[in-house]
């Protein structure tokens, strides 16, 4: 029988504040493609709204059901999304020089984005039933350390460092929320120290090494590697206060602007409402991260509270690194900008971990 109450609590201000970021986000794609004479950059368009229309589908059904299921389903989660990144790497569409994609009749999807939504209920799952006080010691991190681990090592092998990244930063940020005793939290961090020069000989790819010596000089190699962020940086700076107007951005209509219905959207985005126009756009995004940890903060559910840190860590990550990248303050990774950047993958999933944020809040006079 259908509790009434779901309706009562059913947290409306947030679903308001996911619409407006999404109208902001199909505004500035419709600009971003808008300019081309390339009919199949204006279909670009008409896909996201697609994506949009089945992201919503999905956000509906993660919110329907109560969000313990995931509980007790977490490792079925987590071994779907393992055998996807297997999968991909099996039989997955080859792009670019990576495999990342899964052929789904018209439609792509990377199940790399899947397993961002694996590791938070894996983690939440396995955190709930193991919260120790006085913080988590070395032996304590062992397991979450390698749920976080097997699908880092699958994405790193499409190739895609970013979203592999993303995975270990989402359940980093969940383990902090835990809490790791201090003297375990200065062995981890010399031994990130120490691991560090490995990863670089041993661990990067000579493409990803030439993205962090573009990110350290882009004038190096200005119509190669560096090309990407030089233009981005002139088309924010030319939106200076208040922008150049919707659909008049000259370095996106000029197409001097790589990838910007992508990862480098934010720099459409800031060429034609300038510095106004981006810090409104980041003041959305910095309310729906309160948002989301004032549902963390009142779930009286350990489950419930991680999910909710989980889905807001994962918003916050991308939010700032896309947004650092495009500003030329962190290396080019490759992070969409939450339902802005074009990407049917990127789309479903943040709508799926929004679902489930609808899902806690609406739930919590079941705790009250």
């Amino acid at each position: 029988m259908f509790d009434r109450r779901l309706l009562q609590y059913f947290d409306w201000g947030l679903l308001l504040l996911i619409l407006i970021i999404m109208g902001v986000g199909l505004m500035t794609l419709y600009s971003a493609v808008a300019s081309s004479a390339n009919p199949a950059e204006i279909r670009i368009y008409y896909k996201q709204l697609t994506w949009f229309g089945i992201g919503l589908g999905a956000m509906i059904i993660c919110f329907l059901p109560h969000y313990n299921v995931l509980d007790r389903w977490v490792w079925v989660v987590y071994a779907i999304s393992l055998f996807l990144l297997i999968l991909v790497l099996v039989v997955g569409k080859k792009i670019s020089g990576s495999v990342r994609w899964l052929s789904l009749g018209p439609f792509t999807y990377q199940p790399s984005e899947f397993a961002k939504l694996a590791i938070m209920v894996v983690l939440a799952h396995h955190y709930s039933q193991n919260i120790r006080t006085g913080g988590l010691g070395f032996v304590d991190l062992i397991k979450p350390f390698i749920y976080m681990l097997i699908p880092f090592v699958l994405i790193f092998m499409e190739p895609d460092l970013g979203t592999g990244l993303l995975v270990m930063l989402v359940g980093g940020a969940m383990t902090l929320f835990v809490g790791i005793r201090k003297r375990t939290m200065a062995w981890l961090a010399a031994f990130c120290a120490a691991i560090g020069p490995i990863a670089w000989i041993y661990g990067l790819k000579p493409y990803q090494k030439a993205r962090i010596f573009t990110f350290l000089d882009p004038d190096r190699d200005p119509l190669g590697a560096g090309y990407h962020i030089i233009q981005s940086k002139i088309a924010i700076g030319s939106g200076m206060l208040t922008g150049k107007g919707y659909l008049q951005g000259s370095q996106k209509s000029l197409a001097f602007l790589p990838e910007q219905h992508t990862d480098f959207i934010f720099s459409v985005f800031a060429e034609e409402w300038g510095l106004a126009g981006s810090l409104v756009l980041l003041f959305l995004f910095l309310m729906l991260m309160i948002w989301g940890l004032n549902i963390a903060y009142r779930s009286r559910d350990p489950f419930g509270a991680l999910l909710a840190t989980g889905v807001t860590a994962m918003i916050f990550w991308q939010v700032f690194i896309n947004v650092g990248m495009v500003m030329g303050l962190m290396p080019v990774v490759g992070v969409p900008l939450p339902l802005v950047s074009y990407g049917g993958s990127s789309v479903l999933t943040i709508m799926m971990g929004l679902g489930l944020l609808l899902n806690i809040s609406m739930r919590r006079f079941l705790f009250e």
